[in-house]
């Protein structure tokens, strides 16, 4: 009997095309109705899932009799319930390494939008107010030559700071669980303690993964160390970040501006963070151009297939096997 694939998000039908005949392949589509009823409809039969972006637990999977494999087109996996899916012997995969440059390079659009006031320039201009030569209340400030903090300089955190570095002619200073003599030399890199990183950097970006040593990592306390004319980056995930703490010091100009992609509930649909002219908003795009997203589902893809096959898969995240 054939083993059944649900696709259950962030799928092109294309990719699965090829395994039909060895597998039975279900993928769930807005164009077929409610994507929850049919991801329901489908669990019982399921021995593996792929995609992203679905909050998949106890709950959610209690009906999945099968399941053998979830794998998740994500690096991060703070969705899955990572010990329910170890007592079940259920095994999860995740899709690192081919997103870091991806990722990277949204948080230089970031810091380079926020620094130099892109987005709200850009309405300004476009609402008719360019009458006249721009004066300092149009003034953004610089990015080379400054200080860049990274919290965390794992493999997304060191492509960020190779731009910072050899784009920008930045001070790159880091902070995190060890130190990273390599990268040290490399990049002239300095470890240093997190407040001192904070109060020392103009740009302070966040890298690391939601776990519960790292929800408001950056609160209210971290906040006021950063000067008044710092912005905060964050592309790591949202509930890293204070928002209501974000929100305040943004509000009272405690720090300068912050460029975020990532928020504590998602999709952001109503927040006061859109009212708010120094703060770039945008919709979780890290990993979201059309060659990263191919090649993280190709990933996935190939994961899934190890793991429905009996061998241990290339991205293993929990430790059933």
């Amino acid at each position: 009997m054939k083993k059944t694939i649900l696709a259950f998000s962030r799928v092109s039908p294309s990719l699965l095309e090829p395994y039909k005949d060895d597998y039975d392949v279900i993928i769930i589509s807005p164009e077929l109705g409610d994507m929850d009823a049919q991801f329901e409809a489908a669990i019982s039969n399921a021995h593996g899932l792929i995609g992203g972006s679905r909050r998949l637990g106890e709950a959610e999977l209690a009906a999945a009799v099968n399941l053998e494999i979830v794998s998740s087109i994500s690096v991060g996996y703070d969705n899955y319930d990572l010990d329910y899916l170890n007592r079940r012997g259920i095994m999860l995969t995740n899709t690192p390494d081919v997103l870091n440059e991806t990722t990277a390079d949204l948080a230089l659009a970031l810091i380079l939008a926020t620094a130099r006031r892109i987005p709200e320039l850009d309405s300004w201009t476009k609402e008719g107010n360019w009458t006249q030569t721009i004066d300092a209340s149009q003034f953004g400030c610089d990015v080379h030559g400054k200080t860049l903090g990274i919290i965390g300089l794992g493999k997304i955190g060191e492509a960020i700071a190779r731009r910072g570095r050899f784009g920008f002619g930045m001070t790159i200073l880091y902070s995190g669980n060890s130190r990273k003599p390599k990268l040290e030399q490399e990049l002239g890199a300095r470890f240093v303690p997190q407040e001192e990183l904070l109060s020392a950097s103009d740009f302070v970006c966040p890298v690391v993964p939601l776990t519960d040593a790292t929800r408001n990592l950056i609160g209210r306390k971290e906040l006021a160390l950063m000067g008044p004319e710092s912005i905060l980056i964050n592309i790591s995930r949202g509930p890293v970040v204070d928002q209501d703490a974000l929100i305040e010091a943004l509000q009272e100009k405690t720090i300068r501006a912050a460029g975020l992609d990532v928020y504590v509930k998602e999709p952001l649909t109503n927040s006061e963070l859109f009212n708010l002219r120094n703060v770039v908003t945008v919709p979780h795009i890290g990993s979201a151009t059309t060659d990263t997203r191919n090649a993280m589902a190709k990933r996935a893809l190939e994961n899934l297939l190890m793991g429905l096959e009996g061998r241990r898969p290339r991205d293993l995240v929990s430790t059933t096997k």
